[in-house]
């Protein structure tokens, strides 16, 4: 009974909690140069002629001129200024904008690394901090950005992004808003010169700029907004009337490039379905600690925290038989869909002529659990 009462006043306290954070909005797009910047400011404007005490926390223009124009009449805060490697340079002040307590504030380029020295390695985790203020915050990133898609994004462009926010910050904003455009109008866009200068618009076209990448990564973003407003529809959806929730198992090996694949797949996946998941790692006599290799076991906690960062629970257990292992978690935890990697195809003919992956089929399919074998380069679709 005593539990109980504290179950329902830790319960009451979040929400009291959570309606004293600030409300956040996200503008995503498929690429630079869509508009976000401008779209932000626009409903700046609005906000503030509606009485509302909006600030402009950090904007990046890129000398857009239709963009900086509608800077004019918008109360800024200051950026304050910090000496790195002998260059004066300019970031967030963050704390200024927790003084100041505005309203609503505008913190353009979500997936920021700031400077060396300052509170918080990302400017994510600032906007944290200014919504736990109670301060309600309009950001934007490009859907390039997100830490899942990163080995798609990777394929697409042939580029690695390094500047990446986790999945999780985006699932904590309250709205978030598609700024779409059709790959030839963002192009005509960057010819105009309303994206880059005059001397980076042949670069640009030859490269991030392409018309089959734009569509790529159009796709992306409609998918990702789409899975964000399904996930709000269900949270408002009384339990009484929601339907089963799917649960995803992710199962990995030591390999580390095949573990990453698995796991960031798994985790869009997760993300289509609003769904919890896990990652299983199965040690083997063969991986045992005293017999795996340094770089292997290195790279395995990587990926069990990069699992973890993308909203995994991670499980770990030993057992001689792989399929046991699966089948026990999967019971365990009310498993619906496993998902393993695609084995070499010589090694598939083998699997598929043993009692093991029978075993593993045969219980999945009684069971009525779905099973997904990934690829390792292919985007998930």
């Amino acid at each position: 009974m005593d539990n109980e009462k504290e179950n329902n006043v830790k319960h009451f306290l979040d929400l009291i909690q959570k309606s004293r954070k600030g409300k956040f909005k996200v503008y995503i797009g498929m690429s630079a140069g869509v508009g976000k910047t401008f779209r932000m400011l626009q409903e700046a404007h609005t906000l503030l002629k509606n009485g509302i005490d909006v600030k402009i926390g950090f904007i990046e223009t890129h000398n857009r001129k239709e963009t900086h124009e509608l800077l004019e009449g918008l109360p800024v805060i200051p950026r304050r200024t910090l000496f790195y490697k002998g260059k004066l340079l300019e970031e967030m002040d963050l704390q200024a904008i927790i003084n100041l307590r505005p309203e609503v504030v505008i913190v353009d380029e979500l997936a920021h690394t700031n400077i060396e020295g300052s509170k918080n390695e990302k400017r994510w985790q600032d906007v944290l901090e200014i919504l736990e203020a109670g301060i309600n915050v309009i950001s934007a990133v490009n859907i390039q950005h997100l830490e899942s898609l990163n080995a798609d994004v990777k394929s697409i462009t042939n580029i690695d992004v390094q500047e990446r926010i986790p999945d999780s910050v985006l699932k904590l904003a309250d709205e978030v808003v598609n700024i779409d455009l059709t790959s030839d109008e963002l192009i005509t866009r960057l010819k105009e010169g309303k994206i880059y200068t005059a001397d980076k618009i042949a670069t640009a076209l030859n490269n991030f700029f392409k018309s089959d990448q734009i569509l790529q990564l159009r796709e992306l973003a409609l998918k990702e907004v789409a899975s964000q407003v399904n996930r709000k529809v269900e949270s408002e959806v009384p339990k009484s009337l929601a339907v089963k929730h799917e649960r995803l198992l992710a199962c990995i090996s030591s390999n580390d490039k095949i573990a990453k694949t698995i796991i960031r797949k798994t985790a869009r996946l997760a993300s289509y379905y609003n769904s919890k998941w896990c990652v299983l790692y199965v040690e083997t006599p063969k991986e045992s600690s005293d017999k795996i290799a340094l770089d292997k076991q290195r790279h395995l906690i990587n990926n069990f925290k990069l699992a973890t960062q993308l909203g995994a629970e991670v499980i770990k257990v030993q057992n001689t038989h792989i399929t046991d292992a699966i089948l026990e978690v999967v019971a365990q935890k009310q498993i619906t869909t496993v998902c393993i990697g695609k084995p070499h195809l010589s090694l598939f003919k083998v699997i598929l002529s043993t009692t093991v992956f029978n075993k593993l089929l045969n219980n999945l399919s009684s069971s009525n659990i779905d099973l997904i074998i990934l690829s390792y380069n292919s985007i998930l679709k």
